[in-house]
């Protein structure tokens, strides 16, 4: 049964009764300690997570304040429909905390919004993409899955060797100019040469080390942060300076062991399944470019990556569409031509003022992802005497079988039942619209590989809107289950990503609602996700988050990502609907 807008189901004394969602949280700035518990099969062979995962909902005491809105409060909500991931636009990419790393997340994520998005999709094709959301919206809203499974599995494989994956800058960069190219190079050696130190201080590592992982990473992101920084000062001399390499600084730890006994590997086609396109990489083919050739090949670049997008994009609204055949004739085919087409016209821009290359055109040709004949996701590592980044990227498993089941995380997947994206105020001063492109996140997806300092309390049940719990709840028979996903609603002015994703952006202060020195107040986010999940499943703790495989299913570990790609004119709108103190869509 589907509720009216803007309204989720929940049971009373026995009788059906919409309540709406009205959680104030400008206030939740703060999170309670929550102590880890055990869960996700932890050391057992269950399917199930631990029963002292879930608590019933009514045990939870009251926990959510809401601050009393000041004279000079923004008090709107624009609300935004994006579905409920309907086309089935599924991904263990993570764009915004793993840029880059395609299957990064090692978990399953449902996409509304933005059809196009992957690990690599760059701004320009963002904002050329198509969208779920009715209102044109094409930002991106993506969150871990949630899964049911009654079955009994292996156990869980112990931790392995913990190494370090980083996103290859080379694939974020422009052209090289031919001036630029002896420094560029030797920047992009001394990236490989950090990541080699940082494999060699996790060397071991027995089990998860909290402290280690902090320790190395910590370390990394300070020498990432200036050498990248060396590359763009580098290339902005010959009028080529990168944007958004910040978001290429943060790594992250991974551990191979946790992948033991899976059997997946290669994608397999489903009908949950949305497949992506497959490229081979070209910033990593390309010669030295004449400095009067720059401007254009970065064009034809951009070209590339939008033409990469929009036929993602289609993959997603034509699914199930024609036959057999439909993909290649239809969206491979094309491609390959618009491609061929764009390389022909990079060769010949560089032939004007250089030799001629002639490696490009033959890379025109793509394959859907993981296709183990197909090209390299934009990562492919034969420079051919080029100043490439020499990292193998990571490994790591892509999501197989008709559940999409990926190493921990099994199971058929909950769809939503309903999805509210809300755009909210602050309680003691007005909103500015938020920047576009702008990175965020909430919560902590490695709470126990990382450390909770970021993890936050997200689960609730429909009608206990007072309440929010850093375990899964047990709900009233009726009453659906809730993840309630607040976003930072203070930014720092500038800057619309930080070399850990983070600092950019904050929470207001848990008791004054007020932003932080040096930061304004910003529309809010707000996502709430109900789940109609049969209440035998809740009381046998049979439903469970995707997760890190390490993390075993930690409730804690519950987050939720964004990245902005209204138009400014549109978020204009937003920032004054929530400035007048209306309700609108």
């Amino acid at each position: 049964m589907r509720t009216s807008p803007g309204r989720f189901r929940s049971i009373g004394t026995g009788k059906a009764r919409a309540v709406t969602l009205s959680i104030a949280v400008v206030s939740l700035g703060a999170v309670a300690t929550v102590t880890f518990v055990s869960g996700g099969g932890r050391n057992t062979a269950a399917a199930e997570v631990g029963l002292d995962d879930f608590v019933r909902i009514q045990n939870v005491a009251p926990n959510v304040v809401a601050i009393p809105p000041g004279r000079n409060a923004s008090t709107g909500v624009f609300t935004v429909d994006c579905g409920v991931n309907a086309n089935g636009k599924f991904s263990s990419d993570n764009p915004v905390a793993q840029p880059g790393i395609s299957h990064g997340a090692e978990h399953l994520h449902d996409f509304v919004g933005n059809l196009a998005i992957t690990a690599d999709t760059s701004d320009e094709a963002l904002a050329a993409s198509d969208t779920t959301c009715r209102n044109g919206d094409r930002s991106s809203y993506f969150w871990p899955v949630v899964r049911i499974d009654r079955s009994v599995r292996d156990q869980a494989a112990e931790p392995g060797p913990a190494t370090v994956a980083c996103p290859r800058a080379i694939d974020r960069l422009p052209s090289v100019p031919s001036p630029a190219v002896v420094e560029v190079r030797r920047g992009l050696i001394a990236l490989d040469e950090q990541i080699a130190e940082a494999n060699r201080r996790l060397a071991g590592s027995e089990g998860i080390d909290v402290r280690r992982n902090n320790a190395v990473l910590d370390w990394l992101r300070v020498r990432r942060a200036e050498t990248l920084k060396r590359i763009a000062t580098e290339l902005g001399r010959h009028g080529a300076r990168p944007t958004g390499m910040v978001s290429m600084v943060d790594c992250a730890v991974y551990y191979g062991g946790t992948h033991g006994g899976y059997s997946g590997g290669v994608a397999t086609v489903s009908p949950l399944a949305t497949p992506t396109v497959d490229c081979p990489g070209v910033r990593d083919r390309l010669p030295a470019v004449p400095p009067q050739a720059v401007a254009e090949v970065d064009r034809n670049l951009q070209l590339l990556d939008q033409q990469i997008a929009k036929a993602n994009a289609r993959l997603v609204s034509t699914a199930g569409q024609g036959g057999p055949n439909f993909i290649d004739n239809a969206i491979l085919g094309p491609l390959r031509d618009k491609r061929f087409a764009t390389l022909d016209r990079i060769e010949i821009a560089i032939g004007r003022n250089a030799a001629r290359p002639t490696n490009l055109t033959p890379l025109a040709g793509c394959t859907l992802a993981g296709n183990p004949n197909g090209g390299g996701n934009g990562n492919n590592n034969s420079n051919g005497g080029n100043p490439g980044q020499g990292e193998e990227p990571a490994e790591l498993p892509v999501p197989s079988g008709p559940n999409l089941e990926l190493p921990g995380n099994t199971g058929e997947i909950v769809r939503p039942a309903e999805v509210r994206i809300e755009y909210r105020g602050n309680p003691t001063s007005k909103v500015t619209p938020m920047p576009r492109f702008l990175r965020a996140l909430t919560g902590d997806s490695k709470p126990i590989s990382r450390g909770p300092a970021n993890a936050r309390n997200s689960w609730t049940c429909a009608g206990f809107a007072d309440r929010l719990a850093g375990k899964y709840p047990i709900c009233p028979d009726g009453s659906q289950v809730l993840r309630v996903h607040d976003f930072p609603g203070c930014w720092d002015g500038e800057n619309i990503d930080s070399e850990n994703h983070r600092s950019h952006l904050s929470f207001a202060d848990a008791t004054t609602g007020a932003c932080p020195s040096g930061f304004v107040a910003i529309p809010q986010l707000r996502i709430t996700i109900a789940y109609d999940i049969p209440r035998d499943v809740q009381l046998n703790g049979q439903y469970r988050l995707d997760s890190f495989p390490e993390e075993d299913h930690n409730p804690f570990s519950d987050h939720n990502d964004f990245i902005n790609v209204n138009s400014e004119k549109q978020m204009r709108k937003i920032a004054k609907c929530i400035n007048t103190g209306r309700s609108c869509r």
